[in-house]
């Protein structure tokens, strides 16, 4: 079997050091289709450096780290990279992220979970600077075709849309070259540029990055129901439930949760993300984002 979930999970973690600048964190916010209209007050946050802040959803390119594609480099992992699809995302922010900073990156594979005609692998990777923890982030690997060998299946855990209309909603278009100039963030997974590998995976086309859309997401519900302040935010996870194209439009749906709408203190807003030209085709589901 080209997993050995066993020697996968037993592999020592991998530090690395890395590092990022306003350069990379400009760039990273361009990619999610920040600065329209360029002098937006508002989106000059997310573009010129003298009144730049982070969006937390940077944690997951910053200084690439471990990556997506980069974990399947792991020990015990010899997969097809046509036979992959991003499953899932969370981060957990211990403070607010810097511009510009040095960290460790500590990564490794937490868990191999076998869905019988697929697996998932989750890539966790723990980033600290001199002052302390600053995410632990957890992507959920699902690889066709490599699931079956009897191993634990794993959480399944689903969230039931609120019974009423959102709070919000938003509709945020795709760029056409927005899969490129996301991907210079530094997943240069072909999947999302080639069109002829996007056919061998059995895509018509390229698909836009899963985390480009967890990302631009989170940049909504920040601008939308947390005033624009990225510092409000605690952690942030999602499953995605399916494919979206450059050119297209997310639909954004957000529910402030009870605890929420009470004020006061800690909440949570919980979030679907849908494709509007294609009926509103899902493409984030049990969507949180925690905040203070």
């Amino acid at each position: 079997m080209p997993i050995d979930a066993a020697k996968a999970v037993a592999a020592e973690p991998r530090s690395a050091e890395i590092g990022w600048d306003h350069k990379d964190v400009q760039l990273y916010h361009l990619g999610l289709g920040a600065g329209v209209p360029a002098t937006d007050p508002d989106e000059l946050r997310y573009t010129l450096e003298s009144r730049l802040h982070v969006l937390p959803s940077f944690a997951t390119v910053a200084g690439a780290g471990m990556g997506v594609v980069g974990g399947l480099s792991a020990p015990g992992i010899d997969i097809d990279l046509a036979a992959v699809l991003h499953g899932g995302q969370s981060i957990t922010l211990h403070r607010p992220l810097p511009v510009a900073g040095r960290a460790v990156s500590t990564s490794r594979v937490a868990a191999v979970y076998d869905k019988g005609k697929a697996a998932v692998l989750v890539l966790r990777s723990e980033a600290a600077d001199a002052d302390g923890p600053l995410w632990t982030s957890d992507a959920q690997i699902f690889v066709r075709g490599e699931g079956g060998w009897g191993g634990d299946r794993g959480p399944s855990e689903r969230l039931e849309v609120p019974d009423r209309a959102p709070d919000a909603t938003a509709e945020r278009p795709i760029r056409e070259e927005q899969a490129l100039l996301y991907r210079l963030s530094g997943d240069w997974n072909p999947l999302h540029a080639d069109p002829e590998f996007a056919k061998l995976a059995g895509f018509d086309r390229p698909i836009l990055h899963g985390l480009c859309s967890y990302g631009m997401t989170l940049k909504a519900v920040v601008d939308t129901l947390l005033d624009g302040d990225v510092t409000r935010v605690r952690s942030y996870r999602t499953r995605f439930a399916g494919i979206v194209f450059p050119g297209e439009t997310l639909r954004i749906r957000m529910w402030r949760l009870a605890d929420d709408r009470a004020g006061g203190g800690a909440g949570r807003i919980q979030v679907t993300v849908s494709a509007v030209e294609r009926d509103d085709a899902p493409v984030l589901a049990d969507t949180v984002v925690d905040h203070s």
